[in-house]
C-alpha cells in the first residue's frame, strides 16, 4: 500500500519505518526539515532501539522517504496515518491543536486532488489517526473538519479510523512487530479494511470497534499501567515498614493467575462488598497510616466504592419514581451473607431518602439468619423483615423503578421489556445490548 505518514516522533518514525520494512511504500511528512532530512539521509530522528538501522535499510531500498508537503504526501498514497503530538493543557485537557492543523492540511489537499483530477475516479483515501485522543475527538471534532475540507461525506467520500498504538519508548520497534492486539476504530467497514490490510501478516487479535471504542481502549491500557505501578509501589513502601520483602509478597501475588493477573474483576459492575475486601482494605490503610506512609491510591478504593454505589441511588433518583424494588441482597450468589453487602448498603441508602420498598433475594429469610449476619442487618437494616417479598412477582407489582443485582434466572425470566417498570441493570443483564434501545433501562456503568 501506499502510505503516509504524519508528525515523525516517536510513533510516527518507528510506524513509518516498520510499515515501509513490511513491503509498503512510505512517505513520512512533519513540520520539522531538521526531521524530514534526516529521514532522507537515511537517518532516524529519534533514539529507539533497532530504529537507526531499520530507517537506513528502507531509506536504502526507496521504501521510505520523507517531505514537508502535505499535498505531495496525499497525491502519493492511499492511506494516511496521523501521529501528531496531543500533549495536555495547563489545566490538564488534551491539546488537540495538531491533530485540527494535519486534519485541515489533509482535507485542503485531498480537496484540491480532487479539483485538478489527479486521483482516480472510484479510489478514496483513508484517514487514519494514530494519537492518542478522548472518545469523541474523532466523531466530534476531527470528522466535521475533514469534511467541511473536502466538501464531501467521512465514510462515503473519504474513509476515518483510529487506530491507538500500543509502543512502548524503548522496544517500539519489537512491540510494533509483535504487537498485543491491533485495534481498528472504524468509521465503516471499507475504512476498517484499509487499516486491516496495513498490518496483514502481523500476530496478535485484531478487534474491529466503533471509532469511540478505539479511542477509549488506549487511555484504558495507560490508566491500568500507572495504577498497577502505583499499587506495586505502594505496596512495597508498606511491606518496607512493616519489615516484609515486598519483592517476595509480589512473586507470590503474581504467581495467581486465577484472580490476581487474569480477567477477575475487571469487568464494570456494581460496587464491592463482603467480609473480607472491605475490612483488609481498612487494616492495610490503618497499617500504612500508624508507619507514616502516605498510600493515596490504596486509602482511595473504599471511597472510590462508595461512590459507584452512590451512582446507582443517583439513577433511581433521576426517574423521579418512588416505588423501588431491588432484586437480589446477599454479598454473593447462592449465599445468604449479607456483612457488608453493597446491595444491604443500597437498600439503606434508598429507605433513608423515604423510597417505598421491597425486596427479593430468594436465599435471605430473616428467621435463617445467624450469628454475625443477623447482628450485621439488624444494625444496617433494622426493618429488613417489612421490606422483604416472597416472589419475583410481588416486587415487580410493586415497583416503578427495579435495581436488579442478582443472576438469579428466575429473576431474569421475569424483567419485563418495554412497558412495566424501569429497569436499573447493576449487574449488565445477558440481554443488555437489546435492552439499551428500550427508555424503561439504565445500565450503571454502560
Amino acid at each position: 500500500m501506499r502510505v503516509s505518514v504524519f508528525g515523525l516522533g516517536y510513533v510516527g518514525c518507528v510506524s513509518a519505518a516498520c510499515l515501509a520494512d513490511m513491503g509498503h511504500e512510505v512517505i513520512g511528512v512533519d513540520v520539522s526539515q531538521v526531521k524530514v532530512d534526516l529521514v532522507n539521509a537515511g537517518k532516524a530522528p529519534v533514539v529507539e532501539e533497532r530504529i537507526g538501522e531499520l530507517v537506513a535499510d528502507v531509506v536504502r531500498s526507496g521504501a521510505l522517504r520523507a517531505t514537508g508537503d502535505v499535498r505531495e504526501a496525499i497525491a502519493g498514497s492511499d492511506i494516511s496515518l496521523v501521529c501528531v503530538g496531543t500533549p495536555s493543557e495547563l489545566n490538564g485537557s488534551l491539546c488537540t491543536a495538531y491533530l485540527e492543523r494535519v486534519t485541515e492540511q489533509i482535507g485542503a489537499a485531498l480537496a484540491e486532488e480532487g479539483e485538478t483530477g489527479g486521483r482516480d475516479k472510484g479510489r478514496r483515501h483513508t484517514v487514519v489517526f494514530r494519537s492518542t485522543m478522548l472518545p469523541g475527538t474523532c466523531l466530534n471534532l476531527l470528522v466535521p473538519i475533514l469534511e467541511k475540507y473536502v466538501g464531501g461525506t467521512a465514510g462515503v467520500d473519504v474513509g476515518v479510523a483510529v487506530n491507538p498504538e500500543f509502543l512502548r519508548e524503548g522496544t517500539s520497534v519489537k512491540d510494533f512487530f509483535d504487537p498485543p492486539k491491533t485495534v481498528i476504530g472504524e468509521l465503516d467497514p471499507e475504512s476498517g479494511d484499509a487499516v486491516a490490510a496495513l498490518y496483514e501478516g502481523l500476530p496478535g487479535e485484531v478487534f474491529r470497534v466503533p471509532v469511540p471504542t478505539a479511542e477509549a481502549i488506549k487511555y484504558a491500557d495507560n490508566a491500568f499501567h500507572g495504577l498497577k505501578i502505583g499499587f506495586a509501589n505502594e505496596l512495597g513502601a508498606v511491606c518496607q515498614a512493616l519489615g516484609v520483602d515486598s519483592h517476595q509478597v509480589m512473586d507470590v501475588f503474581l504467581a495467581d493467575r486465577k484472580l490476581n493477573i487474569s480477567p477477575a474483576y475487571l469487568r464494570p459492575g456494581f460496587a464491592f462488598g463482603g467480609s473480607c475486601l472491605p475490612k483488609d482494605l481498612r487494616s492495610l490503610v490503618h497499617a500504612a497510616r500508624r508507619a507514616d506512609v502516605s498510600v493515596p491510591i490504596l486509602s482511595h478504593v473504599l471511597p472510590s466504592n462508595s461512590d459507584h454505589l452512590q451512582r446507582a441511588v443517583e439513577l433511581v433518583e433521576r426517574t423521579g419514581k418512588r416505588r423501588a424494588g431491588i432484586f437480589g441482597l446477599s454479598f454473593k450468589p447462592g449465599t445468604d451473607d449479607l456483612r457488608e453487602s453493597p446491595l444491604v448498603e443500597l437498600a439503606e441508602r434508598l429507605y433513608g431518602k423515604g423510597y417505598d420498598l421491597k425486596i427479593y433475594d430468594a436465599n435471605v429469610s430473616l428467621s435463617r439468619l445467624l450469628g454475625a449476619n443477623r447482628e450485621y442487618i439488624e444494625n444496617r437494616l433494622p426493618h429488613l423483615a417489612q421490606l422483604l417479598a416472597n416472589s419475583v412477582d410481588e416486587v415487580l407489582e410493586h415497583s416503578e423503578v427495579c435495581l436488579v443485582g442478582t443472576r438469579d434466572p428466575a429473576v431474569l425470566s421475569a424483567l419485563p421489556h418495554g412497558d412495566g417498570p424501569v429497569i436499573v441493570d447493576l449487574i449488565r443483564l445477558p440481554d443488555a445490548e437489546a435492552r439499551q434501545s428500550e427508555p424503561g433501562y439504565m445500565g450503571l456503568a454502560w
